[in-house]
Order: structure tokens, then C-alpha cells, then sequence
């Protein structure tokens, strides 16, 4: 079984002590390859330097992500865009609007999604979307700009059914997380409802870790614990849901994972 993390950030502080270790098991569990979205311009050097030594493995975006969008969110984008003319990445992201944490940029966060989404289209990428408590405003964005050849995930996806096949309409996947394992989520009456072939894996680690070890720090070798869940709610074979994700992911990101 060979298993794609679509979004994990492995970079950050939280694996400070152990980084290798974490990749290491990842790997040994067939989780091969760990997409690595950017939050802003302080976790490029990191996430470059993880690239670096795991090349095969460790696949980078570049993005600003909204809860980063602050008064001085312009110079922010000038430095991603910056980036986005020296080097490949496979996605823009992790980009969006966030409105559980502070609503005072909200302005400014929509601004920025949308010249990230411009971003997108010129450099031929897939966009990777946060959409916390924003999905209204997220779609919204979505219908009222050219989105022809964009594509992309909705990283962590928490909407409602209707939106998922709102999502799905407009050439979107969804993230599927640690989330779906949580007893009262709903989540999993989503995943039921939705084709397989609309889905990839996620961890998000450190955050939002599945059972059994909700509560602890997540990694990329617990993507196996969502693959599991999504297989029980599919009446599916893990295999199959290895299989079926990383295909879709191969397409989404347009990377060849051979």
C-alpha cells in the first residue's frame, strides 16, 4: 500500500526532537509521500530544508495561509510570489479565510485569497483551501471569480453535504482528516454520501489527530487510523482506499509518484 499525506507540516517546532524519526515511520507505515503546505514567509526555510533532505518524499507548496494575513499581508504575497517565479511547487496553499480565530482581517484575508487564487491560474497550480468557519465566504469567492482550469482541495473539509457536492460541482476534492474519525463530527455521513473518487487523505499534523490518540500530537504515519475509517464507512478494503486516494492525489497535484 502506498499512502499520500496531502497536508502536513512537518516543519513546524512541534517535531523539533524528532523530525526523522516521524518521516522515517511515515514511510515504514507506506505513507511515501508528505505534502507540505506553507503558512508564511518565517516556515519556507524549514519547509525547503525538509525538501531537501527528503526529496522523494517531502513535497513543498508555497502560500500565505489566512490566519498570517495581518496589515502587512502585501509584503507577505510579494515574498511568496517571489518564490513562485524561482522554483516548482506543486500547489498554492495553504491559502483561504479563517474566521474562528479573529475576524479583524477579514477583509484583507479575502483580498489575499483571491490574488492567491490569480496566482494559481497564472502558474498552472492547484489551490489548497482553509476554509474554517468561512465556507460561506469561500464559496462565494468561488462564484463570483473565473474559475475555469482551477482546481484544488478543500484541505480539512467542513462543510455541509450540500457544499460538498457544491465543491465537487466546481472541480474540487475534499480533504479528508482526522475529523472523520471523531464520534460526533458527521463527517462520516459525508464520506458516505461522497464518491471515493472526490476524496484524498490528510493528517494536518501536529493538529486535528485521529482516535486513537485524539488529544497527543499527530503525524503522517496516522494517516493509516483515517484510511481505516474511510475504508469502514466505504464497506471498502484499506488497499482499495490506498490505492483510490493516491491516484487522486497523483491527478490533483499532477506529480508522479512512481
Amino acid at each position: 500500500m502506498i499512502f499520500v499525506d496531502t497536508h502536513t507540516h512537518l516543519y513546524l517546532d512541534e517535531f523539533e526532537n524528532d523530525r526523522s524519526q516521524v518521516i522515517e515511520r511515515a514511510i515504514d507505515k507506506g505513507v511515501k509521500y508528505m505534502f507540505l503546505p506553507n503558512i508564511n514567509s518565517e516556515s519556507i526555510g524549514g519547509m525547503l530544508s525538509l525538501e531537501e533532505k527528503y526529496p522523494k518524499n517531502c513535497l513543498p507548496m508555497m502560500g500565505l495561509h489566512p490566519t498570517d494575513v495581518k496589515a502587512n499581508f502585501k509584503d507577505e504575497l510579494q515574498i511568496i510570489e517571489q518564490w513562485l517565479t524561482k522554483r516548482k511547487f506543486i500547489a498554492i496553499g495553504e491559502i483561504g479565510i479563517d474566521l474562528y480565530w479573529d475576524k479583524t482581517f477579514k477583509n484583507e484575508q479575502i483580498e489575499a485569497f483571491i490574488y492567491q487564487i490569480k496566482l494559481a491560474k497564472k502558474y498552472k497550480l492547484p489551490i489548497v483551501i482553509h476554509s474554517r468557519e468561512s465556507m460561506t465566504e469561500i464559496l462565494t469567492v468561488l462564484e463570483n471569480i473565473d474559475t475555469e482550469n482551477l482546481t484544488g482541495v478543500f484541505h480539512c473539509f467542513n462543510g455541509t453535504l450540500e457544499e460538498a457536492f457544491k465543491v465537487i460541482d466546481m472541480g474540487f476534492m475534499l480533504g479528508i482528516g482526522g475529523v472523520v474519525t471523531f464520534k460526533n463530527s458527521g463527517l462520516d455521513k459525508i464520506v458516505s454520501a461522497i464518491g471515493i473518487e472526490h476524496l484524498v487523505l490528510e493528517t494536518d499534523a501536529p493538529f486535528l489527530t485521529p482516535v486513537p490518540f485524539r488529544g497527543k500530537r499527530n503525524e503522517s504515519s496516522y494517516l493509516l487510523y483515517i484510511a481505516q475509517k474511510i475504508a469502514e464507512i466505504k464497506n471498502m478494503d484499506i488497499e482499495e482506499v490506498a490505492r483510490i486516494t493516491t491516484i487522486n492525489a497523483t491527478k490533483l497535484f499532477n506529480v508522479d509518484l512512481s
